[in-house]
C-alpha cells in the first residue's frame, strides 16, 4: 500500500503585498500538482508599513510618498499586471483608494486558523481579492467582518473580537518575531520550518522545494507517513 508524504508550508505575508497574491496563486497550484503529498498551509503575519495609521492613509498620496511620481507608479504597477493575469488575477491598483493598517487583517486570519480546515485560506485568499480586485479598505471592520463571513467563520464572533484588542499583542510579536528571523521582504515560505523560500517564486519551483522537503521528511521518519 502506498503511504503519502505530507508537507507544512507556513507563508510569511502581508494581505496589501502584490507579490504575495502572485505567491498564493503559485502555491495553490503547487499543493494541486503535488497529487501524491498533503501539503498543510499557515499563514503568517506581516506589516509592509506598520506606521501606517488605523485610519488607513490615502492610497495616491501614500504611493506619491513612497515611490515619487506617478510615471514610477505606473511602471510598477505595469510590471505586475501581466504576472498576475497569467495566474488569474485581474489586478485594479486604480481602484485602491485607501492604504490600510493590515494588523486587524492579520486578527482576523489568525482567528481564522481556528475554525475549519481550509478556511484560513479562504480569508486570506478573499482579502487578497477584496483588495487588490475590488479596491476594499481591507481596514475596515465590516469589510473584514464581510470577508469572514464569504470565508465560513462566524461574522457576528468576528465583529465582536474586532472591537477589541483580542490577538493585537500576539500578531504584533509574529511580525516582530519574522523580522528577528531575518525576513525582510514577502512572501516567504517557510517549509517544515527549517527552509525558507524567498519570494514569489514560480509553481514548479515550489513544487520541487515541498516535493525535496516532503521526501526528506519521510525518509527520516517513515512510521509517520499516513497510509492511502
Amino acid at each position: 500500500m502506498n503511504e503519502r508524504q505530507t508537507a507544512s508550508v507556513d507563508v510569511v505575508s502581508d494581505v496589501v503585498c502584490p507579490w504575495c497574491y502572485l505567491g498564493q496563486k503559485r502555491l495553490e497550484k503547487a499543493a494541486a500538482s503535488l497529487s501524491d503529498i498533503d501539503v498543510m498551509i499557515s499563514w503568517r503575519p506581516f506589516q509592509l508599513d506598520p506606521t501606517i495609521p488605523p485610519g488607513g492613509r490615502d492610497r495616491k498620496q501614500y504611493m506619491m510618498a513612497k515611490f515619487g511620481s506617478e510615471e514610477r507608479i505606473r511602471e510598477i504597477h505595469a510590471r505586475i499586471e501581466p504576472l498576475g493575469e497569467a495566474e488569474g488575477i485581474d489586478f485594479a491598483f486604480d481602484a485602491i483608494k485607501v492604504s490600510p493598517n493590515t494588523i486587524d487583517a492579520h486578527r482576523v486570519i489568525r482567528w481564522a486558523a481556528s475554525a475549519e480546515p481550509g478556511v484560513q485560506n479562504a480569508v486570506v485568499k478573499r482579502l487578497f481579492s477584496l483588495y487588490f480586485e475590488e479596491g476594499r479598505n481591507i481596514g475596515d471592520p465590516a469589510v473584514l467582518t464581510s470577508a469572514a463571513r464569504d470565508a465560513g467563520m462566524d461574522a457576528a464572533v468576528v465583529e465582536t473580537m474586532l472591537a477589541t484588542d483580542a490577538d493585537r499583542e500576539a500578531v504584533e510579536t509574529e511580525v516582530a518575531t519574522a523580522s528577528r528571523m531575518g525576513i525582510t521582504g514577502v512572501p516567504c515560505f517557510l517549509l517544515e520550518n527549517r527552509y525558507a523560500v524567498m519570494g514569489a517564486q514560480d509553481t514548479e519551483t515550489l513544487a520541487d522545494a515541498i516535493r525535496q522537503v516532503a521526501a526528506e521528511k519521510a525518509k527520516a521518519s517513515p512510521n509517520q507517513s499516513v497510509a492511502s
